[in-house]
């Protein structure tokens, strides 16, 4: 796959649409003093979207470096039980460990351009965290993460492997201490030292130019799978066809999902499937249902959907795993909701620690917690928008090796050896239904 290919934008705007909006979400909602370092950001990267020198080194990092293309998976036995022919995209065996880092060296080049010396980051599950770490390293960049301190301690392991790349990793003590309060954080020093430094932000969100950058610059993802549909689903049962009938992601902010979307949104007949945290559940107040439960809400920079009260204010967002607990949605997830081109459903903590289990029981691949909830949702309630034996394409957005000791903390599995008859881990079988804990 060249690099040009893998930055054409799939998604055109409207004729008429406003730059930086879709439909009437988007837009630039920041500070007087960050208007400069927008346009500066938006000016580099219309150039270099088109410049063959810096496509061509792109694709010469995610290929030789980032471990591109990642498999597109026939999962036979997760299919068997969940009655769909699944095919899982396998973002967790890019380089660190997820799709973060697709979008993060684009930025970072970007960041060379401007002559930034500096990045900083917002991290949830410190996937992005990482992913940055991991690129101001390889370019000679410094790096600040702000991570909430409630995630610091959940994703224990993500903090370290950030500190080993050299970036200085910020716990964030205000509010929840999760995704949301990172995110504050991030602004405020972007404010301070916007001269130096490029906030380099992860997900599909914030003002414009972020969520359109973000979006092409994972859509990688989807370019790959329909290449690779198209020349592996014929080996499998059903026969071959151009399209699957569905692709599924799970939705935080919505960096990996619209990565997913991209290359289908115009091919009606492919049905897109979101899968939000419905942490302990829809109207539990435990949520992070941003589309279920939320409504239109200034957020971070952008008109967006996001969990707001009636006097606008953020209510606290809940998930078992800390890269979907924030309470907004990018602005292009808003309008592909509100337009009915993509179906946007939740799964709870339980429905997303099944997932897990299910995954590395019937696959051999552990999970990162965020895509448990789409393979949970699949598994537990995807006939209810699915067809028998439907085709689907999964994306495994990241793998669980960070969120093992957390997983086992909220299930309450015994994972000690039994000191009566020493026959290994104590784990109770999968068809035990856990209670979906965490931290509400």
């Amino acid at each position: 796959m060249t690099g040009s290919t893998a930055m054409t934008s799939t998604v055109p705007a409207p004729p008429d649409a406003r730059p930086g909006y879709f439909g009437r979400f988007g837009g630039q909602f920041v500070p007087e003093s960050l208007f400069g370092a927008l346009d500066e950001l938006t000016s580099a990267w219309e150039f270099a979207r088109s410049d063959p020198d810096f496509l061509a080194e792109l694709d010469l990092l995610r290929t030789r470096y980032g471990g591109r293309p990642t498999p597109l998976y026939h999962a036979r036995r997760l299919s068997e039980e969940a009655g769909f022919e699944v095919h899982l995209k396998r973002e967790d065996l890019a380089h660190t460990g997820s799709h973060k880092l697709n979008n993060v060296v684009g930025q970072a080049l970007l960041a060379l351009r401007m002559g930034k010396p500096r990045v900083i980051a917002e991290t949830g599950a410190g996937q992005h965290g990482v992913a940055t770490a991991t690129a101001a390293a390889l370019f000679g960049l410094d790096c600040t993460v702000y991570m909430g301190a409630e995630d610091c301690r959940r994703q224990r392991l993500n903090v370290v492997r950030m500190q080993l790349l050299g970036a200085e990793v910020r716990p964030v003590e205000s509010g929840s201490r999760t995704l949301k309060d990172a995110i504050n954080e991030a602004m405020r020093d972007w404010v301070t030292n916007v001269d130096t430094t490029h906030y380099l932000i992860g997900s599909a969100m914030g003002p414009h130019p972020f969520p359109t950058m973000v979006r092409e610059l994972q859509a990688v993802i989807s370019l790959e799978s329909r290449q690779q549909w198209a020349a592996q689903a014929g080996d499998a049962p059903g026969g071959p066809a151009d399209l699957p009938d569905a692709v599924i992601a799970c939705v935080g902010g919505g960096s990996n999902a619209i990565g997913s979307f991209a290359d289908y949104i115009e091919h009606d007949s492919v049905a897109l499937i979101g899968v939000e945290a419905a942490g302990q559940g829809i109207g539990s107040g435990h949520s992070a249902a941003t589309i279920s439960e939320g409504r239109e809400a200034i957020l971070h920079g952008a008109r967006m959907v996001a969990l707001v009260d009636d006097d606008g204010q953020v209510q606290p967002a809940h998930s078992v795993s800390a890269g979907l607990d924030y309470p907004g949605v990018g602005p292009e997830h808003a309008h592909l909701a509100e337009t009915g081109r993509a179906t946007y459903v939740s799964a709870t903590d339980d429905d997303a620690l099944f997932g897990f289990r299910r995954t590395c029981e019937l696959e051999g691949i552990i999970p990162a917690l965020e895509p448990s909830h789409a393979v949970g949702w699949l598994l537990r309630h995807g006939s209810d928008l699915l067809e028998p034996g439907a085709r689907v394409v999964l994306t495994m957005s990241g793998r669980g090796d960070k969120d093992v000791d957390e997983v086992v903390r909220v299930a309450g599995w015994d994972v000690g050896v039994d000191a009566d008859d020493g026959d290994g881990p104590d784990v109770p079988p999968s068809t035990v239904t856990t209670t979906g804990g965490g931290d509400a």
